[in-house]
């Protein structure tokens, strides 16, 4: 790909958005229990912690520090369906993070959104709103326009 291919690119977010991959992540975003439930999916949300030295058994000393991005982890249990179901679960959840979370997510925080039922039917218009709403009510919503000064 040419240098101006690149260029031509639109910038969908997501090389400011990282990825949980470690249970250990996921154990700890969850025991903080700041959750929000809406039909299409369930956010968890804590603050990003710092990685701290190397060597101090501080979580995830391996990767540089995200703590001024977002990190993002997906989840689709048996409850969900089948495998084909959880897959188009989580594929249908990672869009909607592409479309909402680079524009109303704080960074600085951690946040695990696991699929329900509904996930992988759910008209994507409504998913997307219960994103948003879910970040809202766990108060990890950031105004994109309140930040560029705009009223």
């Amino acid at each position: 790909m040419t240098e101006r291919q690149e260029r031509d690119i639109p910038d969908t977010g997501r090389s400011q958005i990282g990825r949980l991959k470690k249970r250990a992540d996921f154990l700890r975003v969850a025991a903080v229990r700041r959750k929000w439930a809406a039909p299409g999916v369930l956010l968890q949300v804590a603050l990003t912690p710092d990685t701290g030295t190397p060597g101090t058994g501080a979580p995830d000393t391996e990767t540089p520090s995200l703590s001024s991005g977002i990190r993002i982890g997906f989840t689709a249990s048996r409850k969900v369906g089948g495998a084909v179901v959880r897959n188009r679960a989580r594929r249908r959840l990672r869009a909607a993070v592409d479309e909402v979370m680079p524009h109303h997510a704080k960074p600085g925080h951690d946040y695990v959104l696991i699929a329900r039922r509904d996930t992988a039917t759910r008209d994507y218009a409504l998913l997307l709103d219960d994103l948003r709403l879910a970040l809202k009510r766990t108060g990890a919503f950031r105004d994109r326009s309140a930040d560029r000064g705009e009223s």
